[in-house]
């Protein structure tokens, strides 16, 4: 027996029964307000598994009508209670609003002052047990630690709606019916989990915070009634508790370029989000911004960066502000959605991605849904039959996932295991239309040389095809896989999942649609970590809910063979040089070693071709206004002006450099005319943009 399992009766600095109890005290806990626990009344109960019945809340017809009178109080919701060095947060779903007939709990353990997360359970098909005098919940459970007595009891009194909730004793057995540990678990609250929000404010935000929508106020599935980010998550059984932040961030003072990089939300989430702590908490933020650059059309983002992972997420009033009511719903859902990605969800048509694998359902009635992207008639009939809620996967995840597994700042987005070997597959049939194609401009990539992938679509319908045109891997519409040199497949995930409205275009038999993506460094750290082969496939999520898959192509990452290639494979490796590539540059101080790395791969190796990718994110990063909140100065914002003559010396040694494909070099020579032009070079923008019109021709 393991002295440390929190299911066993016993530890090794416990050698009494602490919960040992005179059989008054028994009596007191198993006692239900009525007094119905006499013999006269064993054996009332109804076995009800989640599998085969549904639970009978209401009392069985007894002799005494006073008890027919009092309705009694449902048991789901949290319980709380200690046994030796360990305590148990248990949640009961049996009952209440939409219950999932499950069991699941925390273990932690106190030792002094400190309290640490031991491990998880959850019980996935118990037996329900109902009498007039208790709900009895039993059945084996899945651990996330090897444990002997896996066997999960929960007995709960029945008390009326005038009397306080009655504690939950949890037992614990072995198969053969020996037993351990018991915990007797006060009642805390009806929700399964309390996340503390706090939502901030842009000051250049031109339509006010979402407050609530009226669901009834435009045609919709389920009832109307009056919704606000809060009471959604409370039908789901998450209690989101606001907390006073900074509500005002000044911006006032940012110049012409008002919108935001996701380098500057990066580098002003950490400073500002005044609950924000690299370790793990049940703590969000959300800030409300007007404008991204990525334009009107990106809805939010879920941070998911550096560090602790799903802390915080921005919404942009651009694209979903104002006081219509098909804005406030778009607000809502928006707000609902991001917040959605903090719990570690994921989009409905992308479940297979999760770890354990699941199902797709790109038909879910969901938060965690594209309306535009509903392959059952698209955003109209989405909305007219859309319930405002989790779909019941869903809901099992928020209310009994594993802790790590949701907890903000537990395990990764989306994390890895078997990710792709589906994808990796080729599909039975294939009629969508849609042809979908990748490549890399070059098929040998030096140990640490930024992959680019190219990514193409196309259509072989002579009558044409309306498709999205989110092709970039961050919009969460294209999906790409990697197979490694050692045989590991694994999803390629961004740094940060972004929210995007409707984009859509009929797409003719001549037409080609066009994106590139950098696709070395992600969530998971470095993809090309290794020399050897690689083989990379990508997925499009088409309109109609088709999966369309590319071709796979295989890579090479060649190994270093001189000293010089060893030192670059060094000087790009590291994580904060993954993180600059990514952003395409940054000024946050925490990314400080990465931008030294690069400056010290333009001072040693300034003729070599990997340092015009240095230059590459250093002159885009100096092109543009960066914007730092935070909470040192009275303005509250950070302002560093646009280095044009910099800017425009680094992108135009890469711009003749050749290294790049052609999306980015048409990136490039864009960016480049635009500081060209800033600065007061016309005649140099002019020839640029001559450069840029002869490569896209």
């Amino acid at each position: 027996m393991n002295p440390l399992n929190p299911a066993s009766a016993q530890h090794a600095d416990d050698p009494l029964n602490l919960w040992e109890m005179s059989v008054e005290e028994m009596a007191g806990f198993g006692e239900s307000a009525d007094g119905m626990n006499s013999p006269a009344h064993e054996g009332e109960g109804e076995n009800l598994t989640a599998a085969g019945g549904t639970l009978n809340p209401e009392p069985k017809p007894v002799k005494t009508p006073i008890v027919l009178a009092l309705k009694k109080n449902p048991v789901s919701g949290r319980y709380r209670g200690t046994f030796s060095m360990f305590q148990l947060e248990l949640r009961v779903d049996v009952d209440r609003t939409r219950p999932m007939n499950r069991l699941s709990a925390d273990f932690f353990q106190v030792s002094g002052a400190t309290t640490t997360y031991y491990g998880s359970f959850v019980v996935n098909l118990p037996a329900i047990t109902v009498s007039n005098t208790q709900v009895v919940v039993r059945g084996a459970g899945n651990f996330t630690f090897a444990n002997t007595y896996s066997v999960v009891q929960v007995t709960i009194p029945r008390r009326t709606i005038l009397q306080s909730m009655a504690p939950a004793t949890v037992q614990f057995f072995t198969t053969g019916g020996a037993a351990g540990a018991t915990y007797i678990c006060s009642f805390e609250s009806i929700y399964f989990r309390t996340v503390r929000v706090e939502t901030d404010r842009v000051l250049n935000v031109a339509t006010p915070v979402f407050n609530s929508y009226n669901t009834g106020a435009l045609p919709s599935g389920g009832p109307a009634r009056n919704l606000s980010v809060i009471s959604s998550y409370a039908e789901a059984g998450i209690e989101m508790i606001s907390t006073p932040g900074s509500d005002i961030v000044n911006i006032g003072e940012a110049g012409p370029n008002v919108s935001w990089s996701n380098a500057e939300l990066h580098a002003s989430m950490q400073r500002h989000f005044s609950l924000w702590a690299d370790t793990q908490q049940w703590s969000v933020w959300q800030l409300v911004a007007q404008l991204h650059d990525q334009g009107p059309g990106l809805y939010g983002i879920m941070f998911d960066q550096q560090g602790k992972q799903r802390q915080g997420c921005a919404v942009f009033h651009a694209s979903i502000g104002g006081a219509a009511a098909a804005q406030q719903r778009l607000q809502l859902y928006t707000y609902v959605h991001e917040l959605g990605h903090c719990f570690n969800l994921m989009h409905s048509w992308q479940k297979q991605y999760a770890s354990p694998p699941g199902v797709n359902k790109p038909n879910a009635m969901s938060w965690m849904n594209y309306p535009w992207n509903y392959p059952a008639g698209g955003a109209v009939a989405f909305w007219n039959s859309f319930p405002f809620q989790f779909d019941n996967e869903e809901i099992i995840h928020l209310r009994h996932a594993y802790r790590n597994n949701i907890i903000m700042g537990g395990n990764d987005f989306m994390i890895n295991a078997a990710l792709g070997r589906n994808v990796m597959a080729d599909s039975v049939k294939e009629d969508s239309g849609v042809c979908l194609n990748i490549s890399t401009h070059q098929k040998s990539f030096a140990l640490g040389e930024p992959v680019v992938l190219q990514i193409e679509l196309c259509t072989t319908d002579s009558r044409g095809k309306r498709v999205h045109t989110w092709l970039h891997p961050n919009f969460g519409m294209v999906k790409v896989v990697i197979r490694k040199p050692n045989g590991e497949v694994v999803a390629y995930e961004p740094l940060i999942d972004h929210l995007v409205g409707a984009s859509e275009t009929t797409l003719g038999r001549d037409d080609v649609i066009k994106d590139s993506a950098y696709i070395g460094y992600g969530k998971d750290g470095f993809y090309f970590d290794q020399p050897g082969y690689y083989l990379v496939r990508a997925t499009y999520a088409a309109l109609d809910g088709s999966e369309v898959m590319s071709d796979v192509i295989r890579i090479r990452v060649r190994y270093p063979v001189s000293v010089t290639e060893e030192s670059l494979a060094d000087l790009f490796m590291g994580e904060d040089q993954g993180t600059l590539l990514y952003l395409l540059g940054s000024d946050n101080e925490s990314l400080k070693h990465g931008n030294d790395a690069f400056d010290e791969v333009l001072e040693r190796y300034e003729k070599h071709p990997m340092a015009n990718y240095a230059r590459l994110i250093k002159g885009i990063n100096a092109s543009r206004n960066f914007k730092t909140i935070t909470d040192e100065a009275a303005n509250r914002m950070i302002i560093r002006k646009a280095q044009l003559t910099e800017s425009t010396s680094l992108l135009t040694s890469v711009a003749t450099s050749g290294i790049l494909d052609p999306v980015s070099a048409q990136m490039t020579l864009s960016s480049l005319a635009d500081v060209q032009t800033r600065d007061g070079n016309k005649a140099g923008a002019k020839k640029t943009l001559s450069t840029l019109s002869g490569l896209k021709g």
